[in-house]
């Protein structure tokens, strides 16, 4: 079958960018014609290896800088109204130039499938996308991050499309409340690999990853981070990732005098390597999709300390089996829940082993499959089932 994939930067970095490279490099792997289309492109190669049998395409080539949008733009938005509404995260990439390439190339396609990948390019496709084109939105991101203005539409549009899929059971429910004419169907995001080298346990040290962004929370880590290292010294955070908030999270850490214990040493490509060698992975987010780093953490042994915001971590881990959950920001509890982890070796063991066992749901033997079911059952117009999956 023809698989299209039309991502925003997928010369970027990111874990949707990860998690759709990978299933555009399954898709391809398992004999099907499959294309990645870039809306943007700023960087010469992409961040994450592409299969060859995966071709790769641009709509809009910013790698010179984005120069000034023409051919009477303005006059065509005040006229006709913007597809991508306020408030979605991306916003600034769409500008009249980029949205019109992005409607334009939707609007031309006649077959196959097309699967896009973040709320402003579900709802082009669904306004823009011929009939004859299967559509499917991949929503990464749970329904109530989102503010009012892309709830809106996602209510006004998405029941055009011929399926909406979701990461988590959460997520499920929220999307079939908001759409019960519209087949929400529940596939997680899959690992790039499930049998890694395993944490021994011996180094003190606590690993979080992640865009430098306030999502993240990692503002709410390190305040509880100076907590922990009041009564166990030895121990050392370290954040992976690099974003805008940068500058803020350092003065934070000079702020509670943890210049020696927190290190913010930007992003990694050995990442595996940095969580074999930790002992607890800490999400401290404000609300997730599916943290797929966290996922990753547990292939390699480390128990996960989490927030259990919405949504995610609750949906993958058991509380006291395979991790520990505290209530969303709050930081006093998310510094016991560490100090207790930390204190207790065999605990991080016990937990451990059982988190290699959970993360195994995600392993992409399991998880692709489902993806060919999917577009194969929309292809051949039957009923799509609503419970997909179970992540248990």
């Amino acid at each position: 079958m023809k698989i299209r994939y039309l991502m925003l930067h997928a010369y970027g970095m990111g874990g949707t960018v990860r998690t759709v490279v990978n299933q555009a490099n399954a898709m391809a792997a398992a004999g099907h014609d499959v294309e990645l289309v870039s809306v943007v492109r700023r960087r010469d190669r992409p961040r994450f290896t592409l299969d060859p049998r995966v071709t790769i395409t641009t709509l809009v080539d910013q790698r010179a800088g984005r120069r000034p949008d023409s051919f009477g733009r303005r006059v065509w938005r005040r006229v006709r109204g913007k597809v991508v509404p306020r408030g979605e995260f991306a916003a600034g990439y769409f500008t009249e130039r980029v949205e019109w390439a992005a409607m334009d190339y939707c609007a031309k396609l006649r077959d196959g499938v097309l699967v896009t990948t973040r709320p402003a390019l579900n709802l082009i496709s669904a306004r823009r996308t011929p009939r004859s084109v299967i559509r499917v939105a991949q929503e990464h991101m749970n329904l109530s991050a989102y503010p009012e203005t892309i709830r809106r539409e996602i209510a006004r549009h998405y029941g055009r499309l011929d399926a909406v899929t979701v990461l988590t059971r959460t997520n499920r429910l929220e999307y079939q409340r908001l759409l019960p004419r519209t087949p929400i169907v529940q596939i997680p995001n899959a690992l790039h690999k499930v049998d890694q080298e395993r944490s021994r346990q011996v180094d003190p040290v606590v690993v979080a990853a992640g865009r430098l962004v306030p999502q993240k929370g990692f503002d709410l880590l390190i305040q509880a981070f100076a907590q922990v290292v009041a009564e166990h010294p030895e121990w050392r955070l370290r954040i992976f990732g690099t974003g805008p908030r940068r500058g803020e999270l350092a003065g934070l850490v000079e702020q509670y005098g943890l210049g020696g214990h927190v290190a913010l040493p930007g992003r990694t490509d050995q990442l595996d390597r940095e969580l074999t060698e930790a002992s607890v992975y800490a999400l401290s987010s404000r609300f997730e999709g599916l943290p797929m780093v966290m996922i990753e953490a547990m292939t390699h042994g480390l128990p996960v300390v989490a927030f259990d915001c919405p949504t995610g971590p609750g949906d993958v881990l058991t509380d006291g089996v395979d991790g520990v959950l505290v209530p969303p920001r709050d930081v006093d509890a998310l510094a016991a829940a560490l100090k207790r982890v930390v204190a207790d070796r065999q605990l991080r063991v016990r937990m451990g082993r059982q988190a290699v066992k959970t993360s195994r749901a995600y392993a992409p033997e399991l998880v692709m499959p489902l993806w060919e079911d999917l577009f194969s059952e929309l292809l051949e117009g039957e009923r799509v089932i609503d419970n997909f999956w179970s992540a248990r």
